[in-house]
């Protein structure tokens, strides 16, 4: 199971956009060509691998991917605690996780008037209509690198909707929050496997629409306000009165 929206924003929140051995920070600003890059990786102190570092047969298999297990680092340290696991163990991890969280707590408490975090919507960058997806790299497209999700869907009318829908955007969720660890090879089936969902809603009366809007996130330790992507994702039924009306308004500009 990949990691959940809840225990990542634990995490992240806890640990103060900062590396726990390093404290750097793990956002760097965009540029005027580029956005931002997320140096960060969300790293398993116990590996679920059996030839993984600080694998432990005995650790239960559904905590894996918990809050318990995961700490917030680096790139660089994320590779160093993973190849030197002997000197880096289960325990020593634990208790620098739990010593950065200590000092993300008592920094924000030492400065009273650091702001609260938000995440801000900026009118110009609402879109003023969504396009039509209609193959799998579009919606990988979309979701890549995605900060959050904004999912919805019409009115379902049976189980069997239920699933085809609900299982549709869980799936493209969790292929959004792996995007970033995606080989080359799992980006290209993971893009086929979408297309035939596509085809399968559509086959079942639904159309797929899209697009991205770049919230703005400020308060917190954070000097400078930063982008915060958000990937939408609406299914709709083929004879929504708001498809129909927006296919004669191109008609009829």
């Amino acid at each position: 199971m990949p990691i959940s929206d809840k225990t990542r924003k634990i995490l992240w929140g806890r640990s103060g956009n900062r590396c726990a051995i390093c404290k750097n920070e793990l956002i760097i600003d965009s540029t005027e060509q580029d956005d931002e890059s997320v140096i960060a990786d969300e790293c398993h102190i116990i590996s679920s691998k059996p030839n993984g570092p600080r694998h432990d047969p005995s650790y239960p298999a559904d905590k894996l991917d918990s809050y318990d297990n995961m700490i917030l680092l680096c790139r660089t340290h994320h590779k160093m605690i993973d190849d030197q696991s002997a000197t880096y163990t289960t325990n020593i991890l634990r208790q620098m996780k739990s010593n950065h969280e200590v000092w993300v707590s008592q920094k924000l408490t030492e400065n009273q008037k650091i702001p609260p975090v938000r995440i801000r919507r900026v009118k110009q960058n609402i879109p003023s209509f969504l396009f039509r997806l209609t193959t799998g790299k579009e919606v990988l497209d979309l979701v890549m690198n995605a900060m959050g999700y904004s999912f919805d869907h019409e009115e379902l009318k049976s189980q069997e909707e239920v699933d085809l829908v609900g299982g549709f955007l869980q799936t493209v969720q969790d292929w959004g929050e792996l995007s970033g660890d995606l080989e080359t090879g799992d980006g290209v089936q993971t893009a086929f496997s979408l297309t035939e969902s596509l085809r399968e809603l559509e086959e079942s009366g639904f159309f797929v629409f899209g697009g991205r809007e770049v919230r703005i996130l400020e308060g917190g330790i954070q000097p400078d306000p930063s982008n915060w992507p958000i990937a939408i994702l609406r299914v709709l039924r083929k004879e929504n009165q708001e498809i129909i009306t927006k296919k004669l308004r191109d008609k009829n500009p």
